[in-house]
This record gives C-alpha cells, structure tokens and sequence, in this order.
C-alpha cells in the first residue's frame, strides 16, 4: 500500500507567536494560576530565608542564648515550604487540565471546520498528533512559567544573602556565576531544538499508522503487512535518538553542574573559613553560606524547568500551526425567499499546485437539476465545494438566490445547502439519529414520519426495517455495506429542507437497479430544490435536466446529456465510450 507522507517541517525554535499562546493558556488558569504564583512565591521566600534561620539557630545554640524562637523560625520555614509546595501541585494539576481542555476546544474549531478541497493543510495523523500530544504539552505551562519565572529569585536571592554575611562570599561565587549562565544557555538551545523535532517525528509516525489503520483490508488482501509494518515504524530510530538526544543533554548539564557547583561551593567556603578564622562571620553564617551556594548555583530543578518550558514552548508552536490556518469566516446577510438559483462567476481555484478551475462561469436555474461531468481531475469535486461553500474560491464569486455565500451568516448557509458525498461519515447514536443529523437536530426533535420518508427516498427504509430494533438500531451495531452506507449519507441529505442539494459522487457505490431507484428520487421527486450532481454514469448524467462538461479548468459545454452524446465525441469518452452505440442514454 502506497501513501503520501508530508514533506517534513523544517525543524526551528518555536517563536514569539507561539510564547502568545502559552500566556493566553497560563491566563485561561484564572484563579488557579493566582494560586500558583502565590505559593511559589511562598515557597521560594521560605527557601531563601530557612540557610539564615538555621545559620541562626546554630549561633543561639553556640552562644547558649537560647534557640526557641530561631528553631520555631526554622520549623514554621519548613512547614511554608510543604504546605505551599502540595497547594502549588494541586493548583498546577487544575490549570493544566484547564489550559490543555481550553487548546483542545480551540483546536476542534479549525480541524473540524476544515474548508475542503484546495486548502492544502496538515495529514490527519499529524493532526491528532497536535490535538493530543502538542496540546497536552502546551495544556500544563501555568506552572512551568511560574516556577520558571521565579527561579532567578533564589540566585538572586542567594547572592544578596552571601553579600550581607560577607562580600567577599558574594564576590567569589560570583566569579563562577557565568559558567552557570552558559551551561544553562547551552542546554536551552538544544533542548528546544530537540524538543520540536521530537513533537514532529511523533507526527509523522501518527499519520503513517492512521493510514495502515485505513487501508487494513487493502494490506490485508495484498498481503502485505509486514512492510507496512516496517513503513509504519521507519521513524522509530529518528524517534529514538531524539528521545536519546533529551536525555543526553541533560545527561550532560548534569555532569558539568557536578564539576562546576562543588568548585563554586569550595571556593566559597574557602574564602568563608578565612572569614571565620578572622572573625568576620560565625559558625551559623558559614552553615548559612554554605547552603546558599547551593541553592543559587544548583542546576537539577533549573534544568528540569528549562526542559519542560522546551516542550510547551514546542507543543505550543504545533498548536499555533493550526490556529492560524485561515478559518472559514461568514457574513450577517439572511438569505432572501428564492428557489435556489445558483451563479457562479469567474470562479478560480488551485489545488495541489496547479489550476483546477481557471474563470468558471455556471449558472443553474432553480428547481433544476444539473450533472458535473468530466474527466478525473477536471474539478467537478471541487466545483461541487465551491458551489455549497465547503471551499472558498480564490477569485470570483459564487451567489444563491443574488446573494454571496460568503456574506451569508453561518446558520442561514448551512440551513440552505445540503450534501452527501461518496464516502459520507455517519453521526450519531442510532440509524434513525444519523439520518435525522441531516435537519441539523438530534433524532429526538424530528419526527419519525421525516426521518423514514428521508429513508424511503434513499431505498433504505426496507434494510433498516429488517435489522431487530429498526431505526433504533446502535450506528456501532449496524454492520453497514459501502451501498448501504451511502444510502443513509443520502437519506441524511434528503432530510435536509435546504434550497440547494449537491450530491459528490453520492451514489457510485449503489447497484444498478437501486442507483435508477434513487437517481429517479433526486431528479424528479426533489424538485423543490436545486441539485447539484457529480456523475460518473453515463445513466445519471441523462436524468439530468442540463450537464456542465468540465475539460481544462473551464465549462467546455453545457447543455442535455442527449445532445452532447450525440454531437461531441469527446464527451462520450469521459465515459469511456468511443461511440454512441456503444450506450444509448435514455
């Protein structure tokens, strides 16, 4: 089995667009996020402040001066620091739940509002692989971006402290301070670097098992999974040694901080043991500035903040890769009364590179019914989105009844244009419910005298009614044909009380006999809409009452099938007839 892969992104730092993204989901935290900087900021000013207590409490101890209240100092630190630290994880669990629910939500709209044919996005798998993982990824930064922000404040905090026990100890530790900076910028970059390129691969690896999972009975009949299998798992090895390179390079900050704390708290305290042998600090202030070299050079929560901060700053650059692809927008007109009639006017559209449709000029009166017919590739698929507005055009206008599609407000659009397509992707909880999707109401708000007329018109009424629980019978239950599930994608759109119906393709699955059944339906009994039909028949072409014949881009000829059969030997071999006598319409 052969499938299309994305050309794979080029690997970059996630930008300033996607740190806005990270904000909006840190504020979407509300209160919660309030918490959470409360308590760090608890937490941290206690963990700055227990060294100088304790340094205190040993001096009391020493001097015997009694250590009460420096030991309740100590204790009432402590217990600020665990109590702000379960409060902040409980805050941080919350607020990533929000901030990820929130993505997610704001994901949906675009994925599921996707325009339709020549709006070239991302695979399905990549994009589940940005609603899952980048959102989940992106979903929990409120606590990272408070714990991150405020993990300068114990450095700082640290040299200040060492400052007023000494300024030599202050001054020594700085010396040793770039060193940190640089380990820290170091491990930044790559992190980033690695963290973006990890999300992607994930991607690609979701697409190439959504497309096996597609075609299974294809590999299955082919027999040829183990390469799909292999296919499927190419990207492990990329997958691996990005995952290799995260813990490599924090493999590596840790073993540099080994060397370079231990060298910063000897040189300090080398300096603080001179101090104490002159007299200039105690024993409590040489304990006190011991810890805070620790504190303000220690490297294992920094770097855990820093890689963490790396993957939401990556997921958020994948979530901002669908947010700003260009959504559909709608106007504030309401449609006026009318019969459904159609214009498009020097319509353009581009698609896999090249110009489908080049100033297609289309006019369908309403109530009529007119076939698309062409060559494969000719952009009767496209023609027939453009037409209900599941794509915009890139040039040229498309108007129901003298108005705009793209001036129409979403709700007068959709309630007006109806569609089933070739493949039609049942909703619902039973048959009956997935037919009544088709009015936009759940089954129960719609009479069940509609729904089965709907199925009758479709020729699926007696299937359903075979089946123990009829029309409610579980849509997971319903072991559904190709054949069959196209005629319930049809019954949901006759159901439908628009003006406009444009069927894709929507009964090439149907057997002869039923297809004539169905195909009699959409031309003569739903007269009181317009019908727009993509045909591959030849049959369903001469129920038509007029034919667009698609050739290069632009409308060769319009006109009654039987006509064009007649005169233009080309439009018989878009049905791969050389002759008419070979099919005879009627």
């Amino acid at each position: 089995m052969t499938a299309s892969h994305p050309t794979p992104t080029v690997s970059r730092g996630p930008d300033r667009a996607a740190d806005r993204v990270l904000l909006r989901t840190a504020r979407d935290g509300g209160v919660w996020t309030v918490v959470l900087l409360v308590t760090a900021v608890v937490s941290t000013a206690a963990q700055i402040l227990f060294p100088a207590l304790l340094g205190k409490a040993l001096d009391s101890a020493l001097s015997d001066n009694g250590t009460g209240g420096w030991v309740a100092g100590c204790a009432v630190a402590i217990a600020s620091m665990v109590l702000a630290d379960a409060l902040f994880e409980r805050a941080a669990g919350i607020a990533a739940a929000r901030g990820t629910a929130r993505l997610r939500r704001s994901l949906l709209g675009p994925l599921l509002t996707w325009p339709g044919p020549g709006r070239p996005r991302t695979t399905t798998g990549d994009m589940v692989s940005r609603l899952v993982g980048a959102a989940g990824e992106a979903g929990g930064v409120a606590a990272v971006l408070v714990r991150a922000a405020l993990s300068v404040v114990p450095a700082v905090g640290s040299v200040v402290a060492l400052w007023l026990i000494d300024p030599w100890l202050a001054g020594t530790f700085l010396l040793g301070f770039p060193a940190v900076i640089w380990l820290l910028r170091t491990f930044t970059r790559r992190i980033s670097d690695v963290s973006t390129r990890y999300l992607e691969t994930q991607g690609r690896l979701a697409t190439a098992l959504l497309e096996a999972l597609a075609g299974r009975r294809t590999i299955a009949a082919a027999g040829t999974a183990r390469a799909e299998v292999r296919r499927v798992l190419r990207v492990l090895p990329e997958l691996g040694r990005l995952g290799r390179g995260t813990w490599q390079a924090q493999t590596q900050v840790a073993g540099r901080s080994a060397v370079i704390t231990p060298l910063l708290e000897i040189a300090v305290l080398s300096v603080a043991g001179f101090a104490l042998s002159g007299g200039r600090i105690t024993v409590g202030e040489m304990l006190a500035a011991a810890q805070y070299v620790a504190i303000g050079s220690g490297l294992g929560m920094t770097t855990m903040l820093l890689g963490r901060l790396a993957r939401a700053r990556a997921g958020a650059e994948r979530v901002r890769g669908v947010l700003e692809q260009p959504a559909m927008e709608y106007g504030d007109l309401r449609l006026r009364p009318g019969p459904g009639h159609l214009e498009l006017r020097d319509v353009q559209m581009t698609a896999g590179g090249r110009r489908v449709l080049d100033g297609v000029d289309l006019t369908v009166p309403g109530g009529s019914c007119m076939a698309l017919v062409g060559r494969s590739g000719s952009g009767k698929t496209l023609l027939a989105a453009v037409a209900g507005r599941l794509a915009d055009p890139e040039a040229g206008t498309v108007l129901l009844d003298g108005v705009p599609l793209d001036r129409l407000t979403r709700h007068d659009l959709r309630a007006a244009v109806g569609h089933a397509f070739e493949r039609p992707a049942l909703f619902g909880e039973t048959l009956g419910d997935a037919i009544a999707r088709g009015t936009g109401r759940p089954a129960r708000a719609v009479p069940a005298a509609g729904t089965i007329l709907a199925a009758r018109a479709a020729d699926v009424d007696g299937f359903v009614r075979r089946l123990p629980d009829a029309y409610a019978t579980p849509l997971a239950e319903a072991a559904l044909s190709g054949g069959e599930t196209q005629r319930i994608g049809l019954a949901r759109a006759f159901a439908h009380s628009g003006r406009l119906l444009v069927l894709d393709d929507a009964t090439s699955s149907l057997d002869t006999v039923t297809e004539h059944r169905v195909g009699t339906v959409i031309t003569e009994t739903l007269r009181d809409r317009t019908r727009i039909v993509v045909a591959h028949r030849a049959a369903t072409a001469a129920r038509a009452d007029t034919v667009a014949w698609l050739d290069g881009g632009r409308v060769r000829r319009t006109g009654p099938h039987r006509e064009l059969w007649r005169t233009e030997p080309d439009y018989r071999q878009v049905f791969g007839c050389a002759t008419a006598a070979e099919e005879v319409p009627t």
